[in-house]
C-alpha cells in the first residue's frame, strides 16, 4: 500500500500525506494497537541510491540485472557500491553488478585540489576549445584513474605533442596508400619482404597487448603501447628504411607493394584499436583509408586475433631486433660525421662491419638487406679468423657487440634520382646520370 502511495505522489508523500493512507485496512500491531506513529527519522542515506538497481534495471526492457558495471569514484566503496551490495544481497542473494571500476579524482598539476579561488581550475571546455576533444581523450588515457588524475597546462602540453606524433605517424600511412587498392593490390604473407613481415609481426603483438588492456580497463597501458608503437617502431624505423621502396622503386612492382600492404594493414588495425580514445581522429583517418569497409570506424570490430595470430613470429622478431640494435650503432656513428659535415646524406656512407664469425653468421645471411637498414649506398662484411678475433670489450661471442662500425665514403657515382652511390651511371641521354634500379623502375611505370 505504501508502495502505491509513493507511486501516485512521490516519495515525499511520506511527510505530506496522512498516516492513514499508508496503513492497510484492519492493520494491528502485535500488541493490540491499532494506531500507528509516523517515524521522521532517516533509515540510511544511502539505501534510496543503493535500490536504484531495483527501480531502473528491473523495470526497463532494454536493461538487465544485474548491470554490466558500476562506475563512480573512490568514495562509493563505503556508499553506492556498498548499499547496493546489500540490498542486492539482500533482496536477491547476489550483487547487482557483474563488475566494479573505480577512479580518483582529478587535482590540479601539484596534487592540490582545484578551487577557483586558487586560480588552478581546469575547465574541460577550454581543453576541447583550444585544442580539440581527441586531446581531453587522451590526456585521461595517459593517466593513471585508480590514483588522483592530475591536470594543469604543462601535462595537457605532453598529450597534445603525443597526440601529434600519433597523428602524423598514421598520416604518413596513409598518405602512402593514395594508389594502393586493397583487392588488387594486397600481397600474401609470403610474398611480403622480410621486414614488412618483421613490422607485421610487431604490429600483432602490439595489437594484442592493446584488446588486453581494454577487457581490463587498462587505458594508459594503451596509450604507453600506441605512442611507443608509433614514434619508434613506425616512426624512427619503419617509416626511414622503406622511403627508399616507396618513392624510387616502381608503382607497381612486388617491393613497393609489399610496404603498402604492411601500412595497409597496420593503418587500418591501429585506426581500428585508436577509436574508442581519439573518436574524432579515427573518425577522419577512417575517411581516407583505401577499400570498402563499414560506413563507421565505430561500427567496426577491432582485429580478431586470429588475424593477428596470422602476422605473428616470434623468431623473426628476435632476429630483426639484434639487427635493429646495430642499426643503432651505425646510426650514432654516422651521425657525428654530418654534423662535422665529413658526409652529407647518409648514402654517401659506406659502412664496413667486421668482426667473428659467429657475429657475423646473422648478418651475412642478410647481407643484401643492410643498406636498406642502415640507409647507406653500401655495406661491407669483414669475418675474422679464430686468431685475429679476440672477445671485444662487453660482447659475448655471437653477440652484435662483438661487431666493430667503421664508417667511410661511399665508393662509385651518385644517381641522380635515388641518390645511392652505385660503380656506375648511365650516359645514353635518355637514362642520363641513372642507375640501373631506376632505370628499371621508370621503365615499368612507363617512363622510359
Amino acid at each position: 500500500q505504501t508502495a502505491r502511495v509513493f507511486e501516485k505522489h512521490g516519495a515525499d508523500a511520506w511527510y505530506e500525506r496522512p498516516t492513514e493512507e499508508f496503513v492497510p485496512a484492519g492493520l494491528t500491531c502485535g500488541c493490540g494497537g491499532t494506531t500507528f506513529e509516523r517515524e521522521m527519522n532517516i533509515l540510511d542515506v544511502w539505501f534510496d541510491s543503493g535500490s536504484s538497481h531495483e527501480a531502473v534495471l528491473s523495470v526497463r526492457p532494454e536493461l538487465t540485472w544485474p548491470a554490466d558495471m558500476y562506475l563512480e569514484g573512490s568514495d562509493q566503496h563505503r556508499g553506492w557500491f556498498q548499499s547496493s551490495l546489500l540490498v542486492g544481497l539482500g533482496t536477491r542473494g547476489r550483487a547487482p553488478f557483474r563488475e566494479v571500476l573505480t577512479h580518483g579524482f582529478i587535482v590540479a598539476e601539484d596534487g592540490r585540489k582545484m578551487s577557483k579561488s586558487l586560480g588552478n581550475s581546469v575547465a574541460p571546455q577550454d581543453i576541447i576549445k583550444q585544442s580539440g576533444a581527441d586531446i581531453l581523450r587522451l590526456w585521461v588515457s595517459m593517466s593513471d584513474y585508480t590514483q588522483e588524475i592530475r591536470v594543469g597546462k604543462e601535462i595537457l602540453a605532453r598529450a597534445v605533442e603525443a597526440y601529434r606524433k600519433i597523428r602524423n605517424t598514421l598520416r604518413y600511412l596513409v598518405a602512402n596508400l593514395y594508389d594502393f587498392d586493397p583487392a588488387a593490390h594486397t600481397l600474401g604473407r609470403h610474398n611480403l619482404e622480410e621486414v614488412d613481415r618483421y613490422m607485421l609481426a610487431r604490429y600483432a603483438a602490439l595489437a594484442t597487448r592493446v584488446r588486453q588492456a581494454y577487457a581490463a580497463y587498462d587505458w594508459s597501458t594503451i596509450f604507453q603501447a600506441v605512442n611507443q608503437f608509433a614514434t619508434v617502431d613506425l616512426s624512427a624505423f619503419y617509416a626511414d628504411v622503406s622511403k627508399d621502396r616507396l618513392y624510387t622503386f616502381a608503382a607497381g612492382s612486388r617491393e613497393r607493394r609489399s610496404a603498402q600492404t604492411a601500412m595497409f594493414v597496420m593503418a587500418d588495425g591501429l585506426t581500428r584499436l585508436l577509436a574508442p580514445i581519439l573518436t574524432f581522429t579515427a573518425d577522419e583517418i577512417w575517411e581516407y583509408l583505401p577499400g570498402s569497409r563499414d560506413v563507421s570506424v565505430h561500427m567496426a570490430l577491432f582485429p580478431e586475433e586470429a588475424e593477428l595470430t596470422r602476422w605473428s613470429d616470434v623468431d623473426l622478431i628476435a632476429r630483426w631486433e639484434v639487427l635493429s640494435r646495430l642499426r643503432e650503432r651505425v646510426l650514432a656513428q654516422i651521425e657525428p660525421l654530418r654534423k662535422d659535415k665529413q658526409i652529407g646524406s647518409s648514402l654517401q656512407a659506406q659502412v664496413i662491419l667486421t668482426g667473428p664469425a659467429a657475429s657475423m653468421a646473422l648478418l651475412q645471411e642478410y647481407r643484401a638487406q643492410l643498406p636498406m637498414l642502415f640507409i647507406v649506398s653500401d655495406v661491407q662484411l669483414r669475418v675474422l679468423s679464430n686468431a685475429q678475433a679476440g672477445p671485444a670489450e662487453g660482447a659475448t661471442t655471437g653477440s652484435e657487440d662483438a661487431v666493430t662500425i667503421e664508417i667511410a665514403r661511399a665508393p662509385g657515382t651518385k644517381c641522380e634520382r635515388c641518390w645511392r652511390y652505385v660503380p656506375d651511371v648511365s650516359s645514353d641521354p635518355a637514362w642520363a646520370g641513372l642507375c640501373g634500379r631506376c632505370q628499371d623502375a621508370l621503365a615499368e611505370s612507363g617512363r622510359g
